[in-house]
């Protein structure tokens, strides 16, 4: 357990990430009903970016400080940028918030978050950065179990982010079993897995285990900053997307082109394609 995301606050696989994220949450609030927020493998919910860990890599400076600085943005980034914002209310850009205080910031009233963390230490953060919300509540447990653990909630729709760190050589394996769990107790889940482009052979099985996941559709978004033949580095990053909400896949058409341009490092692109059409 050495993986801290604190080194990679707000680099480009968190803006992908987050914004999808935001346009989930913003599509589902269209209807009153609740929905819960189920996050695996949470971290700490808020980073500093002017932090030792985060100035040390400076991967932000690639991700959010680009978008933040654009001038001309699609609308559709607004709540995400919004939470940004909220953060930083000076205009200078020194905080960004993690999954979990995205989700807290663009959750309502009637939405419930449970957030899961294993690091001990994040976790305590976690608890910290949480306080005083009585949506929220904090578990110190293995991610993987979330599923198990915590499914089926009482709200009829549900979230569930996977985003472990990718210590492993066995976890894109083990993102797919999690998403099977999750789907076996409750089918409607709207389950977001988020990987690394690295390793064209992993992936490929990854995709093809997903193809045999049995999720009702499932929608593969990818952003890359480098190209994808270039194995010596981070190439980008994906979300596999289970039930995706109607419209999301139309908004992603506008919204990847303009960050794959936004982003590019060497080599900017992206794909957005269907792993499994619905029937």
């Amino acid at each position: 357990m050495n993986y801290r995301h604190a080194f990679h606050a707000g680099n480009h696989a968190d803006v992908l990430k987050h914004l999808v994220l935001s346009r989930i949450f913003a599509l589902l609030a269209r209807k009153e009903a609740p929905f819960a927020y189920l996050d695996s493998h949470a971290g700490v919910g808020l980073y500093d970016l002017a932090g030792d860990q985060a100035s040390r890599t400076g991967e932000w400076l690639q991700g959010i400080a680009r978008v933040w600085q654009a001038e001309a943005r699609p609308a559709l980034l607004d709540d995400y940028l919004g939470a940004v914002g909220a953060l930083n209310p000076d205009g200078a850009l020194r905080y960004y918030p993690g999954s979990p205080e995205l989700a807290r910031q663009l959750s309502r009233e009637q939405d419930r978050l449970q957030l899961n963390e294993k690091h001990p230490e994040d976790g305590a953060l976690l608890k910290d950065n949480m306080a005083g919300d009585r949506r929220v509540a904090v578990h110190l447990g293995e991610g993987w179990h979330v599923p198990r653990a915590l499914m089926p909630t009482r709200e009829k729709r549900v979230v569930l982010l996977i985003d472990p760190p990718f210590e492993q050589a066995d976890e894109l394996g083990r993102c797919v079993t999690a998403l099977k769990e999750a789907l076996g107790r409750m089918r409607q889940t709207i389950g977001v897995i988020w990987y690394p482009i690295k390793d064209e052979r992993q992936l490929k099985r990854f995709y093809q285990e997903l193809a045999r996941s049995g999720a009702p559709k499932l929608l593969r978004a990818e952003l890359f900053v480098h190209s994808a033949d270039d194995a010596s580095r981070l190439a980008g990053s994906g979300l596999a997307i289970a039930n995706p909400p109607w419209g999301l896949e139309e908004e992603l058409r506008e919204l990847l082109p303009w960050l794959a341009e936004q982003l590019a490092q060497s080599q900017g692109g992206w794909r957005l394609d269907w792993l499994i059409e619905e029937a």
